[in-house]
């Protein structure tokens, strides 16, 4: 541990607050004040097209700047954007509160990079423990952000949530304070290399160990994010289950998202990011078999605490390996190709989910994952091939 682990791993308690109230609340918000009731995810689908937008800009903006006035502006950036939601939210107005999501998917693309920041903070080979670290933080962020939202919602009468938001904007300007003591790395090297020639995004693509990193990582996230981003308007607006209840199935999604990171680094050093990749595979095949099941709220709590094993156990092991596949004038422009296809592949399948739960099933919208998992385990088999073959 030292001083920028931490920072960056407070800065993710609180930045962090930002996805799990959006990934909470703006379904429902969307749905409350859309003027068209199929667009009721249109608002988490456009924080995720912000985030996929904003991911080559995120890096190349600091590999300009630096880290430290990068995460610090975006802190202030977010802190802002909720208090548009707020604004939004106040005026029943859709298209504000749109935007004001897709500014707070902007900010989410700098906190995205906390993570590249925690592995460069290490020595490369401690780096799963380092990004696995920052990914618990996430447990605290889930709790206190979703209790916070729903605790202040009726702060101001008449208008539920706009107390939510105005808690989020004094949540995601903490951050900027933290992470002014934050002092970036390889400053002297980043100059050095400033000359040397870097791959393209080609060589990359072609690369079969970045491939399989990139690879676990986005369909990971798709199946993850297309599941989240349905949940709430399955579970309350078809099944009829309380937003209480909804609040409880994200809190423990979110759990199961982030608690695994207590010994997935560990895992990831000693089987390999392979085997862990082949784990996180199962835990969404087992996702998919619970929506057989009635779709009641147990049966949701379990298959979200599944779907977030998954997602932790591909994200961490696609981030560690996806560090070790290039070099150190390389790692903006790599970091901001692989962010760009995950995020912008998870804002498809978000802005899909929508309307494909209000025409199709929990069971199906569950089915058409499958494929994404087949791709997943292809670049794993070819990515371990061409090593055995070496």
């Amino acid at each position: 541990m030292n001083r920028n682990l931490w920072l960056l791993i407070l800065s993710q308690i609180f930045g962090f607050t930002a996805a799990n109230v959006t990934v909470f609340l703006s379904g429902i918000i969307g749905s409350e004040i859309s003027p068209i009731k199929a667009l009721a995810t249109f608002p988490p689908s456009i924080y995720v097209v912000g985030i996929a937008i904003s991911t080559v800009f995120a890096a190349k903006v600091m590999s300009v700047i630096g880290r430290r006035l990068g995460f610090v502006l975006a802190s202030i950036g977010s802190s802002l954007a909720s208090l548009l939601s707020a604004y939004a939210i106040l005026n029943n107005n859709f298209i504000i509160f749109s935007l004001s999501c897709f500014f707070l998917g902007t900010g989410m693309a700098f906190i995205h990079q906390y993570r590249f920041a925690a592995a460069e903070s290490v020595e490369k080979q401690k780096a799963p423990k380092a990004v696995s670290m920052l990914l618990l933080a996430g447990i605290v962020s889930a709790f206190i952000g979703i209790s916070l939202a729903n605790f202040t919602k009726n702060l101001v009468s008449d208008h539920v949530y706009v107390g939510s938001y105005l808690a989020l904007a004094c949540f995601t300007i903490m951050p900027a304070i933290i992470l002014s003591f934050y002092k970036n790395t390889n400053v002297q090297n980043d100059e050095i290399n400033l000359n040397k020639e870097v791959r393209s995004y080609k060589e990359f693509f072609l690369d079969p160990k970045f491939l399989q990193a990139m690879f676990s990582a986005t369909f990971g996230y798709v199946v993850m994010a297309f599941l989240m981003t349905a949940t709430p308007i399955s579970m309350h607006f078809i099944h009829n289950i309380s937003v209480d209840k909804v609040g409880i199935v994200i809190q423990f999604h979110v759990l199961g998202m982030f608690l695994p990171s207590l010994i997935t680094g560990n895992l990831i050093n000693k089987y390999g990011p392979s085997n862990i990749m082949y784990a996180g595979t199962f835990f969404y095949l087992l996702t998919i078999i619970m929506s057989f099941f009635e779709p009641n709220f147990i049966n949701y709590l379990i298959s979200l605490i599944l779907l977030g094993i998954g997602w932790n156990f591909l994200y961490i092991s696609g981030t560690s390996l996806l560090v070790t596949t290039y070099q150190d004038h390389e790692k903006f422009k790599a970091q901001g190709f692989n962010d760009l296809v995950v995020f912008s592949a998870t804002a498809i399948g978000s802005l899909s989910a929508g309307v494909l739960i209000s025409i199709t099933s929990w069971k199906v919208l569950n089915l058409m994952c499958i494929p994404f998992l087949v791709l997943i385990l292809f670049s794993i088999i070819r990515a371990d091939m061409k090593k055995s073959i070496k």
